[in-house]
């Protein structure tokens, strides 16, 4: 093949790569799981000395929580710093043992005797706390989890507007703190300025405000800045009405005419007149506070606390000092009200306050400041605040996640120590172990880890799923949003997203908008909220200055795209260029831009920028593109794509499955194992994983890429590991593919394939099972693990070992034993024969039941591994349980009708025929493509990428190039067809955009019309056809409804439901039918009957009654119907030959040969109401009411 120089075409070459586009950023991607390990770094500083931690994660908590004191006040524990130790265990034992992956913590606390002033320190264990690998994940139990993050509302205030009507509409405005209660005020059309205290019933506003330390209105009036003034009667006579009096009006004889703070109505004023009073003190005040101050009853603090009491605890006795306790704890106690730093930086920046940022509760100044920006609201008619505003909505990481959950398992601590203190009698000699109890802390932590909704399995199919995983954010979880509650506008893709959330990759189904992974470039800032980076505009010149923008920030600017032409200092070429601006788009001269885009790559997540052509999908097929590729299942044989964007790479290396070189150094051992560099430090070692199993039962392998005597330099790739090719992401493999019919295969996005692909194991991955057993001690005595199995055959036992555990590199399939475990039986009557062996061998003959680990059904494969834990080597075992042994078995699948493939465009489908390669089509010089797809499936799609893909891959496979084409920056379809001219050497009847004539394999004849063809990345998905196909011929039933259980994991059948059974009552399918409905579902005695029929070849005939008619009997004669059934030879009046049937005694003749149709049911039955039990002597007192019925 001939390989032309990129260079030739004035195109770049980067790590091996051909590249469309700018190859070189102002800023290189950040570590892509950096949010995971500086959010743990966060929460534990481990590596900070304990005297020079910040006050922050666990350091905050236990700052918070000591010094816990005894109720007199007279002993305290005082907390000083705490140590982080070494790791329980390893991460590789953690994985072996089933154990997690933790470190012990250790507070150094005081104990002071404050009566004699004695004081000592002790260590108090706090518990291990699971440690994060430095692949951002935690080892929980021995399998891998990751924490995702929780994407919430910010704590702070917010304002709305209800009721659509002009003139008519309510403002409101919530407090919400970090903790505490929820503050809602609200401004009615009435002009009352109300507030609700955690929704109890409303108060006047002013209450809450003289609560909060407003002695009296004149300072109230002071505060929201209204003075007073003397105002004429006469002169203003309709600018007064309403207005409040600054001081009291009196006669000319001293008796009083209005009091002050009353509101002047047009009675007042003409009775003032009358009275000869031409002008009064008023303030000048909104009307909404004189409204509110005419409803508010109190006039002092004192009232106004005492006011509040009655509202918030109405059935309690009203005792100023219970008053003020309840106000100081509700608001000023910053233990259960705590408006949180982020909480307190929204507060200040929404009402324009300078608060200090230590002040993490309410003040006087908030609320005034909260009242007026109401007040204003109304008067300019401004529009809510929008709560799906990134600048509104913040990133909950690990660190805060654990911070919270953790505080709840200290205050518990913190509770059971206290009472411990009022209890013990000599405090002065007690030790803290004794005054603390440090399990609620383990609790607390066990929960999260282990059940919490946030706490995930982590997502092991393959390196992106992996990576992705960890950049996921979800809406859901404690204190998040609940899928049944969100609607469309929390879902809805929001302006503020551009750079930060990824508006393509979100779950198809209930999840949609709720889960979202976090685009390319974004950080988080120090509050939580997410920033984009930008690149600073000064005069019309771009400059290389990055600054990274939150929403809120961003929405004061103009922002330009980051693919303007520019001359070669950054000067914008052009006189007016596309800029956003609070979500909408402008025309501005480049003198008005402030900043510019940093990368057009940074609109999508990782997985979305994966994509080559990402611009030329539709939207919903780049989704399922990018949700496909984290189910590719790693291939034996892995090969990075030839069209790529440039990110493989990175994807690969942040994900943690390559192993990098950490210092500069030679390789001075090698093998599949362990690799050994030699630095000017020593020899670094890099263990390997080897045929791991994943989370998923995919493989995690680590296969080295360097030789003896190599050079390395710090980052190098030392390994690659499973779906990854030279340090690159390599999920399928490049197959040629023509879209054409054929014969109907590819009909429905069937997908025609090769028999090269299964034969050249092309699409051959290796799936891993564990299979798991336990021996435990039973009320008869424990389990046994052995090779001595009752009725066993020896062929069965041939690959077992002496102590019944299965030899490694054994074949098992389907049935075969794995382990050889025999549990004790109950004793039952035995015979006297049995009695004489007992006497005679006493525990030998003790009855035993086999209760081995078999291979299911369907499975199978090669043994690769047996894993032994044992309660007397001193493994930890829960309780009961003396041996836990799992054997892991690998198979290798080919490819095979029914798995499931795709390409990166979301271009999915099933496989529906294997063709030999003699009758697939070929191309003229004779190659036979490997894969025919539907052209079909690409005009409705709209998902034009794929076929851009695929003529890209044509050209650089004859080139021998690997190309980069970054996402909206990357080739043209110009680009394309100009590099494609080239190959008409070799092709003379290749068109312009890549068709070419096909022969047919079968006949040599060349197909009517010619065919574009070329490479495309496919990818074999996780969906694979073994693992669903299923088959049942008898297996479990039900315990309670006696029908088959469902499902392949239960060895189930295949529901036969209400309409199946109208399609066989149409058809008239009557013996099928009643074959399905009874002995191949519940009729327990009739299905007994017909398998000793079928084994013994006798014709099948004996139909009971199913279970579930026996059920509705029940039912019946539950809600008090008296139902019976009777068994009749003709149509003989009752009680002349009528023998009655009891339906629930399976030995009843009649209960068997019961045979239901249309006239027996309606005939066999009596149904008698509430008549029928009267007359039965059952009959209801007179007086009494008649409740059943």
């Amino acid at each position: 093949m001939s390989v032309s120089c990129p260079t030739k075409v004035g195109l770049p070459v980067k790590d091996g790569r051909v590249w469309f586009g700018p190859s070189e950023s102002v800023v290189d991607l950040p570590n892509l799981i950096e949010l995971q390990l500086e959010s743990y770094r966060w929460f534990l500083q481990q590596d900070v000395p304990p005297r020079e931690r910040k006050s922050q994660g666990l350091e905050e908590i236990l700052e918070e929580i000591f010094p816990i004191e005894s109720f007199d006040k007279s002993f305290a524990v005082e907390y000083l710093y705490y140590d982080v130790g070494d790791p329980v265990c390893s991460e590789y034992e953690a994985r072996e043992k089933d154990m997690t992956y933790a470190v012990p913590v250790k507070a150094r606390v005081r104990l002071v005797n404050r009566r004699t002033g004695e004081m000592r320190e002790e260590d108090l264990f706090l518990g291990n706390f699971p440690l994060m690998t430095e692949r951002g994940t935690f080892i929980i139990n021995g399998t891998e989890r990751v924490v995702v993050n929780q994407l919430v509302r910010s704590a702070g205030v917010y304002f709305k507007v209800e009721g659509g009507i002009p003139g008519k509409e309510t403002y409101m405005a919530t407090v919400i703190p970090d903790r505490g209660v929820w503050l809602e005020f609200d401004l009615t059309p009435a002009n009352v300025i109300s507030v609700k205290i955690d929704n109890r019933k409303k108060v006047p506003v002013t209450i809450l405000l003289k609560a909060f330390g407003v002695a009296s209105n004149e300072e109230l009036m002071a505060l929201l800045g209204y003075s007073d003034r003397t105002a004429s009667i006469l002169e203003e006579e309709e600018g007064l009405r309403g207005k409040l009096l600054a001081e009291s009006v009196y006669d000319a004889a001293g008796n009083l005419l209005a009091s002050k703070n009353d509101r002047l109505t047009k009675e007042t004023m003409e009775r003032l007149i009358l009275e000869g009073v031409s002008s009064v003190r008023v303030y000048d005040c909104d009307e909404a506070i004189a409204v509110t101050l005419d409803r508010d009853p109190t006039r002092t603090r004192d009232e106004a606390v005492l006011e509040l009491f009655r509202r918030l605890r109405p059935n309690e006795p009203v005792r100023m000092e219970n008053a003020k306790e309840l106000v100081r704890d509700l608001f000023f106690d910053s233990r259960r009200y705590n408006l949180g730093r982020v909480g307190r930086y929204k507060l200040n920046k929404r009402l324009g306050l300078e608060v200090p940022p230590t002040v993490r509760t309410l003040t006087l100044d908030d609320l005034v400041a909260l009242v007026r920006e109401l007040i204003r609201m109304k008067a300019l008619g401004l529009p809510s605040d929008d709560i799906d505003h990134l600048g509104n909505r913040r990133v909950r990481t690990v660190g805060e996640l654990m911070q919270a959950q953790i505080r709840l398992g200290f205050l518990r601590m913190e509770r059971m120590a206290k009472e411990k203190m009022s209890i013990l009698p000599d405090l002065s000699s007690a030790s803290v172990r004794d005054i603390i109890n440090v399990r609620p802390i383990a609790a607390t932590l066990n929960n999260f880890f282990a059940s919490g909704q946030l706490s995930q399995f982590m997502d092991q199919t393959n390196p992106l799923a992996e990576l992705t995983h960890k950049r996921r954010l979800s809406a859901l979880g404690p204190g998040g949003l609940s899928r049944d509650r969100a609607g469309f506008e929390a879902r809805d893709v929001h302006y503020t997203h551009y750079g930060r959330i990824c508006p393509i990759e979100t779950p198809e189904g209930s999840n949609i908008g709720l889960v979202t992974s976090l685009s390319t470039y974004a950080r988080l800032d120090s509050y939580g909220f997410i920033t984009s980076p930008k690149r600073k505009v000064v005069e019309g010149r771009i400059t290389d200055e990055v600054l990274y923008l939150s929403a809120d920030e961003e929405d004061r600017y103009y922002v330009g795209i980051a693919n303007l032409p520019t001359d070669e200092d950054g000067h914008i070429l052009e006189d007016l260029v596309p800029a956003r601006h609070r979500g909408k788009i402008h025309y501005v001269s480049p003198r008005e831009l402030d900043f510019v885009d940093l990368s057009p790559k940074q609109l999508v997540s990782v997985s979305a920028s994966l994509i080559p052509f990402l611009e030329h999908d539709d939207a919903n097929r780049a989704l399922m593109g990018s949700n496909m590729q984290r189910q590719a299942v790693p291939l034996v044989r892995p090969e990075s794509p030839i069209v790529g964007t440039g990110l493989e790479r990175k994807a690969a290396v942040d994900s943690g499955m390559c192993v990098l070189c950490k210092r500069r150094g030679v390789v001075v051992y090698v093998d599949a194992s362990v690799v050994r560099v030699k630095t000017d430090q020593g020899v670094d070692e890099y263990r390997l994983i080897n045929f791991q199993r994943s989370n998923q039962g995919t493989v995690l392998h680590q296969r080295p890429v360097v030789e003896l005597g190599q050079l390395l330099e710090a980052g190098d790739v030392i390994a690659d590991g499973s779906a990854c090719y030279r340090g690159e992401l390599a999920l399928g493999r490049d197959v040629l593919v023509a879209f054409m019919p054929w014969e109907g295969y590819n009909f429905e996005d069937s997908i025609l394939i090769s028999e090269r692909l299964v034969r050249d194991d092309v699409y051959t991955s290796i799936h891993i099972e564990e299979y798991e057993v336990e021996a435990r001690d039973t009320k008869l005595g424990p389990e046994e693990i052995t090779r001595d199995i009752p009725n066993v055959g020896e062929d069965m036992l041939k690959n077992l070992d002496e102590d019944g555990i299965v030899r490694l590199g054994a074949e098992v399939k389907a049935g075969d034993i794995l382990v050889g475990k025999v549990t004790p039986k109950g004793e039952s009557d035995q015979t006297p024969e049995e009695k004489i062996l007992r006497a005679i061998f006493g525990e030998k003959a003790k009855e035993v039941r086999d209760t081995s680990l078999k291979v299911p059904h369907g499975e199978g494969g090669k043994v690769i591994r047996v894993k032994r834990l044992r309660k007397v080597d001193g493994d930890d075992l829960p309780p009961g349980v003396n041996e836990v042994i799992k054997v892991y078995v690998a198979q290798m699948r080919k490819i095979t009708v029914g798995d499931k493939m795709a390409g990166r465009h979301g271009n999915k489908g099933v496989i529906s025929k294997i063709l030999p390669v003699e009758d697939m089509p070929y191309l003229p010089d004779g190659t036979p493509v490997d894969i025919v797809l539907n052209p079909l499936g690409v005009p409705s799609r709209m998902n034009l990428g794929q076929v851009l893909e695929t003529i890209l891959g044509f050209v650089a496979y004859h080139n021998g190039w690997k190309v980069a084409t970054p996402v909206f920056e990357g080739a043209k379809e110009s680009d394309v067809f100009e590099l494609m001219r080239p190959l008409k050497e070799k092709y003379p009847d290749l068109t312009d955009d890549c068709k070419i004539t096909l022969y047919d394999g079968r006949t040599g004849e060349p197909f009517d019309a010619k065919i574009t063809v070329g490479y495309m990345h496919m990818m074999k998905l996780i969906h694979l056809v073994d693992d669903k196909i299923h088959a049942r011929s008898t297996g479990p039933y039900s315990l309670v409804t006696q029908q088959p259980l469902g499902g392949k994991a239960q060895f189930g059948g295949q529901r036969f439901g209400e309409m199946e059974v109208w399609a066989l009552e149409g058809y008239g399918a009557a013996h099928t039918l009643q074959e399905i409905l009874t002995v191949k579902s519940d009729d327990i005695v009739g299905r007994t009957k017909t398998y000793e029929k079928i084994v013994k070849g006798e014709t099948i005939g004996d139909y009971g009654i199913p279970e579930s008619f026996k059920v509705l009997v029940k039912e019946l004669q539950g809600l008090g119907f008296d139902v019976e059934v009777f068994y009749e030879e003709g149509e003989e009046e009752e009680g002349e030959g009528e023998e009655e049937v009891d339906l629930f005694d399976s030995t009843s003749e009649g209960a068997q040969d019961l045979v239901i149709d249309e006239v027996e049911l309606r005939d066999g039955f009596e149904f008698t109401g509430s008549e029928g039990l009267e007359e039965e002597g059952e009959e209801i007192e007179e007086g009494e009411e008649d409740e059943d019925f």
